[in-house]
């Protein structure tokens, strides 16, 4: 199954820098409906107030990280469906066991450029 590039996607960081390069590489790549979110909280009304197809969000930020924002989405039937992609700075072994636990789709270290991001979202969403 191909991949719709018209799907909602949301970016999480509250690094502005960082949403901007996120949402230019997905631009990229092909992706045409790119929302931002600065935090876990924001992110958690956007996502329960659209249909998202996929969820970005950077690890590290206040007051709700990207760890708690995953959990919340995978405790919400309606939203617990959503692939979730997670962008690190570390690439801590604990982190990573974590975030699978909560139910993480995939994983990404920054920094990181358009083709590494397009094979984390084929991985899993599957073929552009």
């Amino acid at each position: 199954m191909a991949v719709d590039l018209r799907m909602n996607v949301l970016i999480v960081d509250d690094y502005k820098t960082m949403l901007r390069i996120v949402k230019n590489l997905l631009n990229q790549i092909g992706f045409t409906n790119v929302d931002e979110a600065e935090d876990g909280s924001s992110a958690l009304q956007k996502v329960r107030a659209k249909d998202y197809g996929l969820i970005i969000s950077d690890w590290n930020m206040q007051p709700m990280t990207g760890l708690q924002l995953l959990q919340e989405v995978r405790a919400d039937a309606k939203l617990k469906h959503i692939p979730f992609i997670m962008v690190t700075a570390e690439s801590k072994t604990e982190n990573v066991i974590a975030a699978k636990q909560a139910g993480v789709n995939n994983y990404i270290v920054k920094p990181f450029n358009a083709a590494t991001l397009k094979g984390k979202i084929a991985t899993v969403l599957g073929d552009f």
